[in-house]
């Protein structure tokens, strides 16, 4: 026998059992997004590598370690999108979506990085994206937040998620404050570990985001990115923290906060939670107003965020609910030459009749004790028996599955009744 081919580590399968789970939020985070007037768009999952070395800096971590990269037939080289930001920006920009007008965007899809794979974390990944485009002012920063409080809310997990937010002010104010950084990590460099010793080189503000609780003293006592902002940058700061206070949405200013991209300027955010170990930020975004002009557009404004759809499930209250509430409410059995004829017809009256109705019907035979079997294990709520009598008389045996109640016999118009207080 040959040996079975298993899936790639950190590659997962979302098997029947737990897809509906999945549905549900799905289903969630698209009425949301509805009733914030952001339309979808749906991009291509490869791209040119050079799109991610342009955008997220060619000495990241994803750039440099993450990436899943390869040359096509045509000596192109091709890469898995790590992220969602830079193809979303690419098709605006190719299409001319970005001329002269605003864009609110969404996208939900798999991203790839190649990682060590935990909790949490996986090679293979399901993120939502969010956009906005050609609005420069904090309102729209706060809008965002307000979104992603709203689905938090409609989730259930509100009291799971803290908010943090930060400015990491323009590209010029991060470069007076990159060489203060410098020089004062440089006054530690041996203290420091292997990472930040090699991002001190690349990416210092990278090492305030350093999960080394060694290094927490260090850290604690680095220069504050807030005492570069200028006038405009401290402007637009409290500006958002008023329309957040107006709101009502609770946040704790943490000016180490820092995003692992090169893009991102001004504001930037995460939720944060405690439920799921190591692995706390669910949702992170921020400004990235100079990308669009490095990837050759006109200078213009942009802001987005981006949640990781598996730590999202995670933190579901039981999520097996989503998933029980997704089986067959009915499962037809058909028994006799007559019955088996009849029972398709059937099958599709009751979903003509009962749209809501989710009605599986028993295929591939069997005697009536296997076929009982097979509605049970199907998880339906009760089983419509449907004999040659039946099928003579139109009428339908109906037994509980769940409860201990004895079958009756109805018609088929009284079936339909009793189905519709299922559904």
């Amino acid at each position: 026998m040959s040996e079975k081919i298993q899936a790639i580590r950190g590659m997962h399968d979302i098997l029947p059992d737990h897809a509906p789970r999945w549905q549900h939020v799905e289903s969630v985070l698209r009425r949301v997004m509805g009733a914030y007037g952001y339309q979808e768009i749906r991009l291509p999952v490869v791209e040119k590598t050079e799109l991610f070395k342009r955008s997220i800096g060619e000495v990241t971590d994803i750039v440099e370690k993450e990436m899943y990269t390869f040359a096509d037939r045509n000596g192109d080289s091709l890469t898995l999108r790590p992220e969602g930001t830079a193809g979303c920006l690419r098709a605006c920009l190719e299409h001319g979506l970005l001329h002269n007008q605003t864009q609110r965007l969404w996208y939900l899809g798999q991203m790839f990085r190649h990682e060590r794979p935990q909790k949490g974390r996986y090679r293979q990944f399901h993120q939502l994206g969010v956009e906005a485009y050609g609005m420069a002012g904090p309102d729209i920063d706060a809008e965002l937040i307000l979104l992603c409080r709203r689905l938090w809310r409609e989730l259930g997990i509100a009291d799971k998620l803290e908010l943090q937010i930060n400015s990491l002010g323009t590209t010029a104010e991060r470069l007076a404050y990159r060489a203060k950084l410098v020089a004062y990590f440089r006054m530690h460099v041996e203290a420091l570990d292997e990472d930040s010793r090699r991002r001190l080189e690349t990416n210092p503000l990278r090492i305030l985001d350093s999960k080394n609780p060694a290094l927490k003293p260090i850290i604690a006592g680095a220069p504050l990115l807030t005492d570069e902002l200028d006038t405009s940058s401290r402007e637009h700061f409290d500006s958002l923290r008023r329309q957040l206070d107006a709101a009502g949405v609770a946040y704790v200013v943490n000016p180490r906060l820092v995003r692992g991209l090169d893009y991102y300027s001004r504001t930037v955010f995460e939720w944060l939670t405690e439920s799921l170990g190591a692995q706390g930020t669910v949702c992170a975004g921020g400004r990235y107003d100079g990308l669009i002009e490095q990837l050759g557009g006109k200078d213009s404004t942009a802001v987005g965020f981006a949640l990781g759809m598996e730590r999202l499930i995670d933190l579901l209250d039981d999520p097996g609910r989503f998933d029980r509430a997704a089986l067959p409410q009915a499962y037809l059995i058909a028994v006799g030459e007559l019955a088996e004829a009849r029972a398709p017809l059937l099958a599709e009256r009751l979903r003509d009749t009962l749209p809501g109705l989710r009605l599986q019907l028993n295929c591939g035979g069997g005697s009536f004790k296997s076929q009982f079997k097979r509605a049970d294990r199907s998880g339906a709520e009760v089983a419509l028996i449907l004999g040659d009598d039946e099928a003579r008389d139109q009428t339908l045996g109906v037994k509980s599955l769940r409860r201990e109640e004895g079958q009756q016999t109805l018609s088929e118009n009284e079936a339909i009744a009793f189905l519709h207080s299922l559904i």
